[in-house]
């Protein structure tokens, strides 16, 4: 096979190709770049705004959701009415149930500061009012009033009872009626000398008498409350002649609110009826509470009662609010009622109402990790129970479960006209999509973010305006061309193709900024290739002491690994390790063993439980292929096995096949294979090599390996051809390979590496159904042929029902 040639293996862009000397000279990029489909979503969302068409930003970290979206969003955002300001106020029919106001933007503010004010002047009108001399003294008057009326309907009957001899005595026990002689009070003696039918005379007018006077006092109760309806009348006229100037210019001031107005007309009426307990309960702070103790709530006015508590100003906003929360828990959502703890009870009012995001979102949009979201408690509960009914409803979590006895507020809800966004990860969105039967019905755009993008001429242009845009907004250092086409090679070989560039900006970003940090510390002022490739190499040395020490113990011996000489059974396999984001490529020698048997391949890897489903799927394909491909007409006569040597940790993928079967062929051929070639690839039932990933690792740790061991000049590796549109090879590789001391080698199916790796012909079967003398496949069906007559042979000897033991 040709193995393939520098150019092959790394895609250079050219920086004499770019018509700038410095990124300084670059426009910034005011769109986007490489998310059309996401940005159409965006876009269609933001314009339909209907209900349910909220919107999932689905991609993998770094894509740029966020920025992307949010500055989508403030365009539509721009063209949009700006939303009302938010206020609550004090229900006086139902105190535990606040009342919303909403009012034009940045009246909300205006309401609060006038009504503020108006509860000073009415303190001091209140307050001058009831020590106005006029008040009191036409409070006197019916105090007197009432407190002469009781001892003047005595003072009648006293009269009338000493016209007929008798006199009324006061005493700390009551009061009663006796006869006199001589205007002196009859003693007992002086009584009972009296005749018996004059003493009947006397007992009956002290009676009559008696009960008159105790029917006087009887009355007194109705002429107390006389008296006071005589008391509130005269402090509702002096209070409604203090507090009618003061409500009346605002009125007139709030004329176009209807709601303002209602609620200035409920506070007259409220300060008019309790303008007494406003004097005598306000105190100097002013704060109305609604204290829970163990008699329930109690209630008490106060001059904050008439306070305007503005939960959303959205004076100075123009167009409609884009939020993003960054703690979208369930009280920063939906927002919350405060409590205070005040002589041993828990207290609250309208005032302690406090705003969640959904409150400054309402008009506009939203936005929102869903990852956070989901695992905040009964948050997304929350915003569905929001979203489905199209109010607002803040209520405690506590209230909500039951979990606390405390008498709380019910605030009138907001009608909610806002547009979500979540952004995450795919696997979320498609979760959410397959176990939560409300999500579809409430996000009905996915705005789906591609990882990565094509590296087109225009794409490439808006990257590297990107890229200068980006170097600005950070302040960093200009950067010439040559450390831009270095970016742009970068960005290729994150994603593991010449044909794309990364979509995970955020990688970028970061090396922008080290690379400034190296151009820094080398004293110049304008950022190179080598400054990048010297921040890309100090992101390695970070990151690769695991794989140092791998190698480390190749090199010594440790592990087994040859890259020279030829055996058979044996093959060098090449898997990738991830260490977080780091990756690189780990050869481990693969082994197969093959005897008489009923056609097993066994899969150790698999027995031993360290082998996962795919890496299985793919031991599983290469009976399949001995069978279709050698012995059609003949049951498979054998027991192989097949294993990665030294390995103590899971295994998974099938990239790992073509080799297993590479090794398994030449067990069975009993044919050596070259251990100066590496092998990676999939392979089907057909025999065709399929591509695999990180294929650019595996290349470059076998290079690593040949190198601590020592450089022959036969070493290589054998990739699926499918594979060479993702080299983006370290530049000491393609090096390596332009000086002829390595090699790599694209193939096609498993009989083209077959002859790489024995340097035998294998052919495909002739006319007459064999395969061609002297050739590789010819030797493997041989064998197991012979493994058949064998297995034949022994079950003629010990009975049909006796086969081989695997």
């Amino acid at each position: 096979m040709k193995e393939l040639g520098p150019a092959a293996l790394y895609r250079r862009y050219d920086p004499e190709e770019f018509d700038f000397e410095t990124t300084a000279e670059l426009e910034d990029l005011t769109g986007t770049v490489g998310q059309p489909r996401a940005v159409a979503a965006v876009e269609f969302a933001a314009g339909i705004a209907r209900e349910g068409y909220n919107i999932f930003a689905l991609g993998a970290p770094g894509v740029g959701k966020h920025s992307l979206v949010s500055h989508y969003l403030e365009k539509h955002a721009e063209t949009r009415a700006v939303p009302p300001d938010v206020c609550y106020v004090h229900n006086f029919e139902e105190p535990d149930k606040p009342r919303l106001l909403q009012l034009p933007p940045g009246r909300g503010v205006d309401l609060r500061r006038d009504t503020a004010k108006l509860a000073e002047n009415l303190r001091a009108a209140l307050t001058g009012a009831f020590e106005s001399e006029e008040y009191q003294t036409r409070r006197q008057v019916i105090e007197d009033e009432f407190k002469e009326r009781p001892r003047e309907e005595l003072r009648d009957i006293e009269e009338r009872a000493k016209q007929e001899g008798l006199v009324l005595l006061r005493s700390p026990v009551g009061m009663a009626f006796a006869p006199t002689k001589d205007g002196e009070v009859m003693s007992g003696d002086e009584f009972r000398a009296l005749p018996e039918e004059e003493q009947k005379k006397i007992q009956e007018k002290v009676e009559g008498y008696q009960e008159e006077a105790q029917k006087a006092l009887r009355q007194m109760p109705s002429w107390d409350r006389d008296r006071h309806t005589r008391v509130r009348d005269l402090d509702r006229e002096v209070v409604e002649a203090a507090v009618a100037a003061p409500l009346d210019e605002l009125r007139q001031k709030y004329e176009s609110l209807p709601g303002v107005v209602a609620y200035l007309d409920a506070v007259q009426h409220d300060v008019v009826e309790r303008a007494r307990e406003l004097v005598e309960q306000d105190g100097p702070s002013g704060e109305a509470v609604i204290a829970v103790g163990p008699k329930g709530p109690d209630r008490k006015a106060s001059m904050s009662r008439y306070h305007v508590n503005l939960l959303v100003d959205n004076r100075g906003t123009t167009g409609a609010p884009v939020i993003y929360e960054d703690n979208p828990t369930y009280d920063n959502l939906i927002g919350r009622i405060e409590h205070v703890a005040q002589f041993g009870a828990l207290s609250t009012d309208f005032n302690h109402i406090k705003a969640g995001s959904l409150h400054r979102a309402n008009g506009g949009y939203i936005m929102l990790d869903a990852h956070k979201l989901l695992r905040a408690p009964y948050a997304w509960e929350a915003l569905k129970r929001a979203l489905q009914s199209g109010n607002l409803r803040i209520e405690s979590l506590g209230q909500t479960l039951s979990m606390m006895a405390v008498v709380s507020l019910e605030p009138e809800p907001l009608p909610l006209n806002v547009q979500v966004v979540l952004l995450g990860e795919p696997i979320l969105y498609y979760l959410l999509s397959q176990h939560d039967p409300d999500f579809e019905e409430l996000f009905k755009v996915a705005s789906d973010f591609a990882e990565l993008m094509d590296a087109t001429p225009e794409n490439v242009k808006g990257y590297v305006r990107l890229l200068a845009t980006l170097a600005r907004e950070d302040n960093l250092r200009r950067f010439d061309r040559s450390a831009v086409a270095r970016l742009l090679e970068y960005s290729s070989r994150v994603v593991g193709d010449q044909e794309r560039l990364t979509a995970r900006i955020g990688v970028i970003h970061d090396l922008l900024r080290e690379a400034d940090y190296w151009a820094g510390v080398n004293g110049v002022e304008v950022v190179k290739a080598q400054h990048v490739q010297q921040a890309i190499d100090a992101q390695i040395n970070r990151a690769d002491r695991v794989r140092e020490r791998v190698h480390e113990q190749i090199a010594m011996g440790t592990i087994m690994i040859d890259v020279a000489g030829a055996k058979a059974g044996q093959v060098n396999g090449l898997s990738v390790l991830m260490l977080g984001n780091f990756a690189f490529g780990r050869p481990s020698r693969l082994t197969a063993r093959v005897r008489l048997g009923q056609g097993n391949v066994v899969d150790i890897e698999r027995e031993v439980e360290l082998g996962g489903p795919l890496h299985s799927k793919g031991v599983l394909i290469l009976a399949g292929y001995l069978g279709a491909n050698y012995t059609p007409d003949q049951p498979l006569s054998l027991s192989a096995s097949i294993v990665f040597e030294q390995s103590y940790s899971g295994i998974d993928g099938d990239s790992a096949s073509a080799a297993e079967l590479f090794a398994l062929l030449s067990a069975i051929a009993e044919i050596p294979l070259k251990q100066s070639l590496a092998v990676t690839g999939s392979v089907n039932q057909h025999g065709e090599v399929q591509a695999i990933g990180g294929v650019n690792e595996k290349i470059e740790g076998f290079f690593d390996v040949c190198c601590a061991k020592g450089i022959t000049g036969e070493q290589g590796v054998i990739i699926p051809a499918s594979n060479v549109r993702h080299l983006m090879l370290r530049r000491d590789v393609v090096a390596a390979v332009s000086s002829g001391q390595f090699h790599i080698y694209p193939i096609e199916t498993i009989d083209q590496g077959l002859e790489l790796l024995t340097g035998m012909p294998t052919a495909a079967r002739q006319s007459n159904g064999e395969y061609p003398e002297g050739t590789f496949n010819r030797l493997v069906e041989t064998k197991l042929l012979e493994l058949a007559e064998k297995r034949r042979a022994f079950g003629a000897r010990n009975g049909a029902d006796k086969e081989p033991a695997n």
